[in-house]
């Protein structure tokens, strides 16, 4: 087993200490850094074969400690553009739909609509797809590359093909 705080392989039994409200397994070291907590048998865990839990016994926690916190940045697929409020009031506007409409329509709140059109809030990946649905606009910037300019089947020239035209010209 391993020390919860430092890491190291527990020599003997380990120390259950309570450090900053989280109770930890931890090795003899590292046991002055928190107060020591009284282990309490429990005999729900072990049953004989075939015999039921008393009353409803629920499985252990997972520890929050093995997800890690999402940002904003986790619900954005590319770079959304900075005028996105200023797009939102004016298609909004166009439609003639209130912020009060527009919310109803997307099956949000109204505050959720404000913060966005006065840059308190940048719309997560899925409230921004129900605006861009909604108000017929895109927020996400796409960058215009010269294969996606030309027509189907149409392909830029190559190091290689160059190398091929010039020996034919020779």
């Amino acid at each position: 087993m391993q020390c919860e705080m430092c890491g190291e392989t527990i020599r003997g039994p380990p120390k259950l200490v309570r450090v900053e409200g989280a109770e930890l397994q931890v090795c003899a070291k590292c046991g002055k850094f928190g107060t020591e907590v009284q282990q309490v048998r429990r005999t729900d865990l072990v049953r004989p074969a075939g015999a039921k839990p008393a009353g409803n016994v629920k499985s252990p926690a997972v520890t929050s400690s093995s997800y890690r916190k999402r940002d904003m940045f986790d619900f954005i697929e590319g770079e959304i553009v900075d005028d996105y409020n200023v797009r939102i009031r004016n298609a909004r506007m166009e439609k003639g739909l209130s912020q009060k409409d527009l919310a109803m329509q997307m099956k949000e709140k109204e505050h959720l609509i404000q913060k966005i059109e006065n840059r308190d809030l940048i719309p997560e990946e899925q409230v921004r797809k129900k605006l861009e649905k909604v108000l017929g606009i895109r927020l996400i910037d796409v960058p215009d590359t010269d294969v996606e300019k030309k027509g189907p089947g149409s392909m830029a020239p190559t190091l290689g093909d160059l190398t091929i035209i010039r020996k034919a010209k020779k």
